[in-house]
């Protein structure tokens, strides 16, 4: 029996999941790491302690990966018996020093605002075409390269060290492989790379242009491979006795659009996290995606590339966590739910979460988020209730212009993360959508599309048809009758459209 353990690196946490060859989970463990918010619209990751916590799951993943196992345990230390997938929060990046292996500052967040000027200098400058034609991106500091540029233009020495070659950047991925390969693998995958804004998604390679826009030397750039690839080996840090294979790489939305079988053109998924994803696979050319969204590398597999057009919010799981941790309205965010469906609607209550500004299709990065509606009749319940219910405006803003571009109404959504665990919220979305919302059996879908790409880079699994049979619909929501539906998303709307004047 072959094992993979699959990370998954999200903005919250890193989980560890233990995969089989039939895809089931055999076991799952998961580590938080903390949140930096130094200033106003910045958001940090401290990366050595998310290496560290990667390697903590792993070894606390289940008594049979700790090192020295005993003979009656199953022998998952040796090469070819167990291997690594990896699949991370996108955009978040850092830059370190290759000779003492040190980040410069803490990563910097998808979330965070810090390039927000240097983003809105760029398009009043007429850039804005150049990106898009070049990366499929719009210029935001959603992107990975105003942050890069940030951190050589602030912080002290910087920009010397890596004139002189002394830097090195990347995605989360990048810096984990480059830790648990001791150094010896600077790399990338074809998914993450084409969320850096530096990125080709024509040529596939690092864009020279676009590397000079942001004063970003191309010596610091990693290698950029197919998502079903080897990209190295590791003993995690001495959990293993022998070294096991890194295979399987790329970015978490990614993961999730694998991982729900969207191997076809015109099928999509939504990836409920801490912000969202909705992505749909548009097939092997890249196409221009229309107003509000992006195209990205979908994921590349048996030589292949796929692309697919990407909306993304960026908070949606943020949401409900803010709301339990900040607030402290409820204990956990599952206990929104109950309170949620004890009133009959909203009271008329609108939450748009702008936190970290407005995502797709707004992208409005100077916003802040607001509440409406607020009434003395307004209770906790209903509070709460909008909140839910903001993520599935945020969610339809995306796919009816998703829809529009593919040329007419999706049959079916994909839905996978935490979220989907909250009934309310997913019927709310079938409504909404007037259209089936499948939710899969592996809450982490991200996880399994890793798991995926690592048994075809091994040559476990030699086609797509042999891992669909995999999948595992657990519950269907139909779209019911709601005749409130038009006038509570005009609400939203009308909400939105106060912030976005």
């Amino acid at each position: 029996m072959n094992y993979i353990i699959s990370i998954d690196q999200s903005t919250s946490s890193t989980k560890a999941m233990l995969f089989d060859e039939q895809c089931h989970v055999v076991a799952r463990t998961n580590v938080d790491h903390k949140q930096y918010y130094p200033q106003t619209g910045w958001v940090e990751h401290d990366a050595e302690e998310i290496y560290q916590n990667m390697i903590e799951a792993i070894r606390n993943l289940t008594p049979a990966l700790s090192k020295g196992e005993g003979d009656s345990s199953p022998s998952l230390g040796r090469l070819g018996e167990v291997s690594l997938a990896i699949t991370n929060q996108r955009e978040t990046a850092l830059v370190w020093n290759k000779v003492t292996g040190q980040p410069i500052a803490h990563a910097v967040v998808w979330q965070d605002t810090r390039g927000a000027e240097l983003c809105r200098e760029l398009r009043s400058l007429g850039y804005a075409k150049r990106v898009f034609d070049k990366s499929g991106l719009l210029i935001d500091p959603n992107f990975s390269a105003s942050g890069v540029k940030w951190l050589l233009d602030n912080v002290e020495g910087a920009r010397e060290q890596a004139q002189k070659g002394e830097l090195l950047m990347g995605t989360i991925e990048t810096w984990l492989i480059w830790k648990l390969t001791d150094g010896k693998v600077h790399a990338t995958d074809y998914t993450n790379a084409s969320r850096t804004m530096l990125f080709n998604i024509h040529t596939m390679d690092w864009d020279d242009d676009l590397l000079q826009l942001f004063n970003i030397p191309r010596n610091m750039m990693p290698e950029v491979k197919p998502c079903d690839a080897v990209y190295g080996e590791t003993t995690c840090e001495g959990v293993f006795s022998s070294p096991i294979q890194i295979a399987g790489v790329l970015g978490d939305s990614h993961g999730a659009l694998v991982g729900q079988m969207c191997f076809k053109p015109g099928s999509g998924k939504v990836t409920y996290g801490t912000g969202s994803s909705v992505m749909v696979n548009i097939g092997e050319k890249p196409k221009a995606a229309p107003q509000g969204l992006v195209t990205s590398v979908g994921f590349s597999a048996f030589g292949k590339v796929y692309y697919g057009f990407e909306g993304n919010i960026y908070s949606t799981g943020a949401t409900l966590k803010w709301i339990a941790d900040q607030l402290q309205l409820v204990g956990h965010p599952a206990e929104m739910e109950a309170l949620a469906t004890s009133v009959a609607d909203n009271g008329g209550v609108y939450i748009v979460p702008a936190f970290s500004g407005l995502g797709a299709p707004w992208w409005q990065s100077n916003v802040k988020g607001a509440v409406f509606g607020l009434t003395f009749a307004t209770t906790k319940a209903h509070f709460l209730r909008a909140a839910l219910e903001s993520i599935a405006y945020q969610i339809k803003d995306l796919i009816d212009v998703m829809s529009r571009a593919t040329g007419g109404h999706l049959n079916e959504i994909c839905a996978d993360g935490g979220p989907t665990k909250n009934q309310f919220l997913m019927q709310f979305q079938a409504d909404m959508l007037d259209t089936p919302v499948m939710c899969t059996e592996v809450d982490d879908a991200s996880a399994l599309g890793a798991a995926i790409m690592n048994g075809f880079a091994r040559g476990q699994w030699k086609s797509f048809d042999e891992v669909t049979r995999f999948r595992t619909v657990t519950k269907v929501y139909q779209p019911q009758p709601n005749p409130k539906k038009e006038t509570l998303y005009q609400g939203w709307r009308d909400a939105v459209n106060q912030l976005i004047k």
